[in-house]
């Protein structure tokens, strides 16, 4: 079946290349699939969307936000917004273009993860509401962990830490690779790929899953964000369904929707489209990372994780946020059910301040009340409109009320993750709200 889906694959990346500049074709039959258009068809003002999001973008790399971004909008199922800035890195030798793919970081986690574990849900396979262990045996015999639902894991409501710096458990105090887990090479028992000749022992996952077992957790039950959980995920989905993750996320979403850069470990695969570095890491890969995760968690599970990982164009990420948008349904299909994404896209515990859906991130509470400086993200956004960020600088955000979805795609950690200008500038929101800003004067 593998062999079924790669030629898929293979058939859809000619179509790609077929329609140069856009990304993945679209289907113009159906009414439910994006479409491309211009911003005045939705009544807004072209002018002032070129002018405004040129602007902020040019100021951005100006002062090294990023060194090259793009941005694509779709409103009322129509692409009316796609372009890009800048340049992969600072040298200014390879352009952004339309069809590059991007490391999506953070973003995984609802565009990988979290469709698995809604499917899950759709076909009773997982409670919300039931404790976690219930699934994950081994937090049956965790008296701390035992009893936290799937729903306060999700909303980031459940205490756990935040994050395991599991590169820590590979390094000797002389900062040389532990042989025992890193080769330079493949063999039967080192088969987890990190980057170019470094390779991990394959059962390096059940030393992550002892550490995060001994993990503390907070009494406090207030909102904290954790990725934790979602290094799980990906051994409980292929616990529940009996196919390996990336395998079911292909099946059931990736190939039917027609999105076929979004995946993992895009450097095995062959894609014509260039692949846009992220960090010139000096600690672990000793060199510009690109092709491969940037986050080393995720490397350290040989690129396959449902913390980060994922890889995507924007026009493929675009189709899975509309999607969403369009609660489970797109081009004819249903992938997920309406009650299922409503529920994973409401706010789930607003009591504790905790803006978070399930897996998805929400706009701050009183949104519409901030200012630009202050909002997550634009303050115009809707109040049932959800996404999430990446670390690497990327965004994407879908909004019901206002039939839009917003796509930023950048590699702020080049050369360095210690580059903040992507937030002290408050690019992203400051973009997002040019499209809301934009509408024409009614006749």
């Amino acid at each position: 079946m593998k062999i079924v889906s790669f030629v898929f694959l293979f058939v859809s990346l000619q179509l790609l290349q077929a329609q140069e500049g856009t990304g993945t074709p679209l289907n113009l039959g159906v009414k439910d699939a994006l479409i491309y258009g211009n911003p005045f068809e939705v009544g807004l003002d072209s002018t002032y969307i070129n002018t405004n999001v040129k602007k902020i973008i040019t100021n951005g790399i100006k002062n090294n936000a990023f060194p090259g971004a793009q941005v694509l909008v779709a409103k009322n199922r129509k692409i009316i917004f796609h372009k890009a800035y800048g340049y992969h890195t600072y040298d200014s030798i390879q352009p952004v273009a339309l069809d590059d793919i991007y490391d999506l970081a953070s973003v995984t986690k609802i565009t990988a993860a979290l469709p698995a574990l809604m499917k899950l849900v759709d076909e009773g396979k997982l409670d919300v509401d039931a404790p976690f262990s219930n699934y994950w045996k081994r937090w049956k015999n965790e008296k701390d962990k035992e009893n936290i639902t799937l729903r306060e894991i999700l909303a980031h409501q459940a205490g756990l830490e935040p994050y395991i710096v599991f590169l820590n458990e590979v390094f000797k105090k002389n900062k040389k690779l532990k042989r025992r887990f890193i080769h330079s090479s493949p063999n039967r028992r080192f088969q987890n790929q990190a980057y170019d000749g470094l390779f991990v022992k394959n059962k390096f996952n059940k030393k992550m899953y002892r550490l995060i077992d001994r993990s503390e957790v907070s009494a406090e039950k207030k909102y904290k964000y954790s990725g934790l959980a979602f290094l799980i995920f990906p051994q409980l989905i292929e616990q529940l369904t009996g196919e390996s993750y990336d395998y079911y996320l292909e099946k059931n979403f990736y190939l039917p929707l027609n999105t076929p850069t979004m995946g993992f470990k895009p450097k095995t695969k062959g894609f014509p489209n260039p692949i846009v570095p992220t960090e010139i890491d000096t600690l672990f890969r000793h060199t510009l990372t690109q092709g491969w995760v940037h986050d080393e968690n995720a490397a350290l599970l040989g690129g396959i994780s449902g913390n980060a990982g994922l890889f995507a164009t924007a026009t493929d990420l675009a189709k899975l946020m509309q999607m969403y948008m369009q609660y489970g349904v797109y081009d004819g299909k249903r992938y997920l059910s309406e009650a299922t994404v409503k529920e994973f896209t409401r706010v789930q515990f607003p009591e504790n301040d905790n803006r978070r859906g399930l897996g998805f991130d929400k706009p701050s509470l009183n949104n519409s009340e901030l200012s630009l400086s202050k909002a997550y993200p634009a303050p115009e956004v809707g109040t049932s409109s959800f996404g999430h960020s990446g670390f690497t600088g990327t965004f994407v955000w879908a909004d019901p009320e206002n039939q839009m979805v917003y796509i930023f795609l950048s590699n702020r950690v080049n050369p360095t993750r210690d580059n903040r200008n992507l937030y002290n500038l408050n690019i992203r929101p400051a973009v997002q709200q040019i499209f809301y800003k934009a509408t024409l004067p009614s006749k």
